[in-house]
């Protein structure tokens, strides 16, 4: 699976998700349609995309979007901005500021509320709609083991993450981040 072909995936679950039916349980449909290649495929893509993301400005909009971020929680804002589409999903990642024009976001703000855009669910998908054709839960973990390069980096690198800063300084946060700190900061008192 090529990067369109992802982003194809990615898409058709976007437009098959409804009030009723989460992005997640959307991307699951697509995926258990496919073959257990093509997941392993599409995971692959993830990891990708989920990765190129890993970066210290990207975290700091999650951290002012879910009114602080554990590393866990990036993880599922990660896998959230995936969920917004390649268009949302490359603006953030060439300006995480440009979050603050996403309308899931500026209703958010304007609701105190702290998970939009985190979506845990998005990064379990591939390992769900491989249990469905497979009726095995470990089967996708072990087929992903095999499937993946003995090269493949184990875990994040931090060392490519860009600068660090200090994500509980208000003045810092307005600097890099000076829409999202207008949307998030304007009523903490900072």
């Amino acid at each position: 699976m090529d990067m369109h072909e992802f982003w194809g995936v990615i898409e058709a679950a976007r437009s098959a998700a409804t009030a009723d039916k989460p992005f997640a349980d959307a991307l699951g449909d697509e995926l258990a349609g496919r073959t257990k290649g093509d997941i392993l495929s599409y995971q692959e893509r993830f990891d990708e995309v989920h990765e190129a993301v890993y970066r210290w400005d990207v975290w700091a909009a999650a951290y002012l979007i879910g009114g602080g971020c554990s590393d866990d929680s990036f993880m599922d804002f990660r896998a959230g901005l995936i969920a917004l589409g390649r268009d949302w999903y490359e603006k953030a990642a060439a300006c995480p500021d440009s979050l603050a024009r996403h309308p899931a976001v500026i209703d958010a703000a304007r609701a105190l509320h702290d998970e939009a855009v985190f979506d845990e669910d998005a990064n379990y998908a591939a390992s769900y709609a491989f249990e469905r054709l497979t009726g095995d839960d470990h089967a996708f973990y072990e087929a992903w083991d095999a499937y993946k390069s003995p090269l493949e980096r184990h875990g994040q690198d931090a060392d490519n993450m860009g600068e660090d800063f200090d994500f509980d300084d208000p003045e810092e946060m307005r600097r890099r981040l000076p829409q999202l700190s207008a949307l998030y900061l304007r009523d903490t008192g900072h």
